[in-house]
């Protein structure tokens, strides 16, 4: 099971490395999303869960999940959304003033061979 969690964030982790080396802006909000949904799936890794034990620690209990790694990741899930929010509009944005959804802002034209 730790093996396919750690291909499944290794492969998160590349597509969205390649998603944000494109030219185009929507490529590079799937791109940060899909590093988001990876970082999330690590720190939700990382808190040893267990299935039917209760996230605190009394003196009876033997067996109980870290609730540190839920609180991060549901706070990282908020933080994704407005993050995502905000560049979809600064993308909105940046299209209607520049006429173009490359990410440096130029347009592709043939070159100029009349010299």
């Amino acid at each position: 099971m730790e093996a396919l969690l750690s291909v499944m964030i290794g492969v998160l982790t590349a597509g969205g490395v390649y998603l944000l080396l494109r030219a185009r802006t929507f490529s590079v909000v799937l791109g940060l999303s899909l590093i988001t949904y990876a970082v999330n799936l690590f720190l939700f890794a990382s808190g040893r869960l267990t299935r039917g034990a209760p996230p605190i620690l009394a003196p009876e209990i033997t067996h109980y999940t870290d609730p540190l790694p839920q609180a991060l990741v549901l706070t990282a899930i908020v933080i994704s959304f407005a993050m995502t929010a905000f560049v979809i509009m600064l993308a909105l944005r940046a299209r209607a003033e520049l006429g173009s959804d490359h990410v440096d802002g130029h347009i592709n034209q043939p070159p100029n061979t009349q010299d």
